[in-house]
Order: C-alpha cells, then structure tokens, then sequence
C-alpha cells in the first residue's frame, strides 16, 4: 500500500478502475523483476530471480 497506492494516487487521477489496474499490474512486474533486495534471502538478486534460484535447489 505505501509503495503503490499512496504515491500513485498523489500522482494521478483514476476515473475507472480499470486504468487503476493496469498501472498496478505494470508495477507489480517492474517491482518484482528489476528491483533488486538486499535482504537476507536476495543477496542483491530480484525477487523473481530469489524465487527461481529457490525453486532448481
């Protein structure tokens, strides 16, 4: 919700919540494939990279 919502909607104006899905859905992706994590199960990696190298162990 703090990531998303609150800076989206200080942003922009939705008048259906159709436009409002669609840019979540973008942001979804762009959060889970191209920012990398410093946490302790990341090490720098994404979390979509974190879940994939999980998965071949």
């Amino acid at each position: 919700m703090n990531e998303f919502y609150q800076v989206t909607f200080r942003k922009k104006i939705y008048s259906m919540l159709e436009l409002l899905q669609a840019d979540l859905d973008e942001w979804v992706i762009k959060y889970n494939t191209e920012r990398t994590y410093q946490g302790k199960m990341c090490c720098g990696r994404t979390p979509f990279e974190t879940l994939f190298d999980g998965q071949r162990l």
